[in-house]
């Protein structure tokens, strides 16, 4: 039974139906996923991403260069192998043309690069069909029609990991030699008519960026990855984009609408892994819910800050700016950011755009909240509802908790039991939270006005094409339900909030004290 919360048009372009679909957690499963697909292709493998680097190994557990009849590992040799196994096979890669820029600092890359546009049945392209200052930011890979992954993973350095995300991982290596911080990511996988539509969309992709129609391959079976467990059969999923306006075609803002469709649904919670939290309009939506009698929770785990010090001034501050002016609405405390650490308490960037609504919407792909991917960047993310519209779905529920246990450091049977217990988002990451692994409450930094004013002009994350030229009076974060507040005003919020929780979790902690023990035993 559906509830109707997609409307195609809308907030969604189509939607199709999928023979089975899962999510992949993490990096070092769609890296295995991805190359056991594309190695059933026959005719077609389209891969559209921000970036790919053809040094990096699709399974650092195995020998770099595999012998005889097996795959080599390193997708630089993988590529030309597999089209040369496959003689019928036709790989075109389409990445943003920014990313031609990175291949001059990655050593050889830039001669890979010549080597796979030289190999046949190898097209690599880079788009450049976006306006200035538009990035192209989705992150698709069909193969065949048949199977394709929408997410937040590129097959690029730095992205590598596991959910255990541990500290030191020799494997977590820059092609380089150069160790990276611990990555969490997601990404839905999907099989039958909704991959082929997936399919649709990175042709109009391809025919944008080159001028050039590619053939519709033959769909078959036999390409899903006997590693991945399917988490649903048989699903209508919706597919939603954000499109720049440019000459040739018309703006479309799917996603952002879904966004604020979607935290309309919610009745208990929406809980959310994103890069950022910087969106006017997600926020809006947010802020109209906390000011209900009986408003959802929403928790939202960040990164504790953003990647390059020129992403942290603009979305960092506006972070803050949106925190602080929810936090003043928020009376009792419904609205929540955490950010995860690993057992040494070292931050875990999240890379992840997912978003589970009541455990009966889920919703993965490519678009952060934060203005850009609302109607400047490319983007495309699926969704599907559950079983029954009005009632929590357990497939998506246990998703919901293998997420949050793995940035707790605890079992998802700890979640559930702790769910269980208080019927809280909140309270159970504040009784499950301990001193090893674990999630911790963001507290904005200090920013100084300067670059408060940075993040709420909007200037470096603007929402359209039309924006970036728009009078700065004019564009930005405050512009009619959330207002903006002062640095005093700041410092109240702050130390209100604190009290609070604290208060909170001592009540926590008395009535749920086993729960709270056993956390604190894990955690030492």
């Amino acid at each position: 039974m559906s509830s109707g919360i997609f409307v195609q048009g809308e907030n969604c372009w189509r939607i199709e139906q999928a023979s089975r679909t899962a999510v992949i957690i993490d990096a070092a499963d769609y890296f295995r996923a991805a190359r056991d697909a594309m190695l059933q292709a026959r005719e077609q493998i389209l891969l559209v991403g921000w970036d790919v680097d053809p040094r990096i190994l699709l399974d650092p557990d195995l020998a770099e260069e595999a012998g005889g009849d097996e795959p080599p590992n390193c997708l630089a040799q993988f590529i030309p192998w597999l089209v040369r196994r496959r003689p019928d096979l036709r790989i075109n890669l389409l990445i943003w043309n920014m990313g031609f820029l990175k291949m001059l600092t990655r050593g050889l890359s830039i001669f890979t690069i010549l080597h796979w546009r030289m190999t046949r049945n190898v097209s690599i392209r880079f788009d450049s069909s976006h306006p200035i200052g538009a990035t192209h930011h989705q992150k698709i890979l069909v193969i065949d029609d048949s199977v394709a992954l929408c997410g937040g993973i590129d097959m690029t350095e730095d992205r590598w990991d596991t959910p255990e995300h541990l500290d030191g991982d020799p494997r977590r290596r820059r092609p380089n030699g150069n160790p990276y911080m611990p990555w969490h990511d997601t990404a839905g996988m999907i099989e039958g008519p909704a991959a082929a539509a997936l399919g649709d969309l990175a042709r109009d992709r391809w025919k944008r960026a080159t001028g050039q129609h590619l053939p519709v391959p033959t769909p078959h079976g036999g390409i899903w990855p006997d590693r991945v467990e399917p988490l649903f059969r048989d699903r209508p999923i919706a597919i939603a984009r954000t499109h720049p306006k440019s000459e040739n075609a018309a703006e479309v803002r799917e996603i952002e609408q879904l966004y604020v469709d979607l935290i309309a649904a919610a009745k208990r919670f929406i809980y959310a892994d994103n890069q950022y939290f910087a969106s006017r309009r997600v926020a809006e939506a947010i802020a109209r819910r906390l000011t209900e009698r009986h408003p959802p929770e929403i928790v939202i785990v960040n990164p504790i800050s953003a990647d390059g010090w020129l992403q942290e001034a603009a979305m960092g501050s506006a972070r803050a700016e949106l925190f602080f002016a929810l936090a003043e609405i928020d009376r009792d405390d419904h609205f929540q950011i955490y950010t995860p650490v690993t057992a040494g308490r070292k931050p875990i960037y999240v890379h992840s755009k997912l978003m589970i609504v009541d455990d009966r919407i889920l919703r993965v792909g490519s678009s952060n909240m934060n203005n850009r991917s609302m109607g400047l960047d490319s983007e495309c993310d699926i969704a599907l509802e559950g079983t029954d519209a009005e009632a929590p779905d357990p497939v998506i529920r246990g998703l919901r908790e293998t997420l949050m246990a793995e940035h707790l450091g605890v079992s998802p049977e700890a979640v559930r039991d702790a769910f269980d217990r208080t019927g809280s988002l909140i309270a159970t990451v504040e009784c499950l939270t301990g001193t090893a692994k674990s999630l911790v409450p963001f507290e904005p930094d200090q920013w100084s006005d300067a670059t408060l004013a940075l993040g709420a002009s909007g200037l470096l994350d603007p929402e359209s094409v039309d924006e970036r030229f728009e009078p700065l009076s004019s564009r930005g974060l405050f512009r009619g339900f959330l207002r903006r507040g002062t640095r005093q005003l700041f410092d109240t919020i702050r130390e209100k909030r604190r009290a609070r929780r604290e208060r909170n979790r001592g009540r926590w902690r008395r009535k749920f004290r086993k729960l709270w023990d056993a956390a604190r035993m894990h955690g030492d």
